[in-house]
């Protein structure tokens, strides 16, 4: 049964017309009025009529690309590739073809501003929505967005994952697009042991997003394959959340994925561990701010001390020295997304696809002296 304004209207307590009001923004309304009027919206999943009754089933044609910050390249890259399958050139005539418009949306990594989001797209019942990178593990905000995205799905948007895994539920998902953190980030720590490196620092993201758990997790599986969990200095506290003890705890510092946090935290390990020979950052651009801190504090990169980046962005290779990462093939992945948001690609068997990371080894890392 179709809710409608009137349905609003009863459960808000107000007039039609004051509904009305909200909706549109073309009025002064008392902000408790609003906010009662908005509630009711979400509670009936009430959704605003297009240009004619007629098309209220019918999706439109807005595609929402959800990122955390467009600024960063991990997620402008992927935006972009996405975008050029959803709203690219048509057949050169000018007309409008079957091309969608491409809304970025940037959460600032707020889960409730991705539900917010979400909400506002159901609304406009767009035709799909790609969500990019990692995902908040906390299970109310899974909840939630499991919610909200199987009802996107039965008015018939379509939901694509792009550098994410599906929720413990993701029964709405066309398909999940997920990195292979896991084994990159075992990988990376694989090459400096390799290389003879014996005590390795860690500059993890924030703890609570499932990126920054899968790549410390690959991480650790290489340093216990070695043998290097253990603490030969004996452990002073834990700074990481569940994914290890000892030793390990005290070589790695969460932060955001940005430049300072890598900066400030580098300074943090070297002085919990002056002898580290090696720092493996949560990507590149904290990987940036890792390389400043060394440089500030007299050390050389790689000849005292080396280290390594995650992502493989553009930058990356322009670092002085060039910076040892893993590449994840983020334009591909945007690109394929798109796609599928699309239907112009059928989703991959079982709608789960990893995608595979790749070691990329450069100037920044060496085996460590003496």
């Amino acid at each position: 049964m179709t809710v409608t304004l009137a349905d609003v209207a009863a459960r808000a307590r107000v007039s039609p017309a004051t509904v009305s009001r909200v909706l549109n923004g073309n009025y002064p309304v008392a902000a408790s009025t609003r906010e009662r009027v908005l509630r009711a919206v979400d509670d009936l999943d009430y959704v605003l009529n297009g240009p004619a009754s007629s098309l209220a089933a019918a999706t439109s044609d807005l595609v929402g690309i959800l990122v955390n910050d467009i600024a960063d390249p991990f997620f402008g890259i992927m935006a972009g590739a996405a975008q050029t399958q959803i709203g690219g050139p048509g057949d050169g005539s000018g007309r409008a073809g079957g091309e969608k418009l491409a809304v970025i949306c940037n959460t600032g990594g707020s889960p409730e501003r991705e539900l917010t989001y979400l909400t506002l797209l159901q609304r406009q019942r767009a035709a799909a929505v790609v969500l990019t990178g990692g995902a908040v593990e906390n299970p109310a905000h899974q909840a939630a967005m499991s919610a909200k995205l199987t009802k996107l799905a039965d008015a018939g948007t379509r939901i694509v994952f792009c550098g994410r895994p599906p929720l413990p539920e993701g029964d709405a998902l066309v398909a999940a697009l997920a990195f292979d953190n896991r084994g990159g980030g075992r990988r990376l720590t694989e090459h400096l042991i390799s290389l003879g490196h014996r005590r390795i620092g860690y500059v993890a993201g924030p703890p609570e997003r499932t990126t920054t758990r899968h790549r410390l997790e690959g991480h650790r599986e290489a340093l216990r394959a070695a043998g290097l969990t253990d603490d030969p200095a004996g452990g002073e506290g834990a700074d990481s959340e569940g994914a290890g003890s000892g030793d390990q705890d005290r070589l790695t510092v969460h932060g955001p994925y940005d430049r300072r946090s890598g900066y400030e935290a580098t300074l943090e390990l070297l002085r919990r561990a002056p002898d580290v020979t090696a720092i493996v950052a949560a990507n590149d651009t904290v990987a940036l701010g890792a390389c400043a801190a060394v440089r500030d504090q007299g050390m050389r990169i790689p000849q005292d001390i080396s280290v390594a980046g995650f992502d493989d962005l553009p930058f990356s290779v322009d670092a002085v020295p060039a910076l040892t990462t893993v590449r994840l093939p983020l334009f591909e992945a945007g690109a394929r997304a798109g796609r599928l948001a699309m239907g112009k690609e059928n989703p991959p068997p079982g709608g789960i696809a990893t995608i595979a990371a790749e070691l990329m080894i450069r100037g920044s890392t060496a085996a460590p002296r003496g």
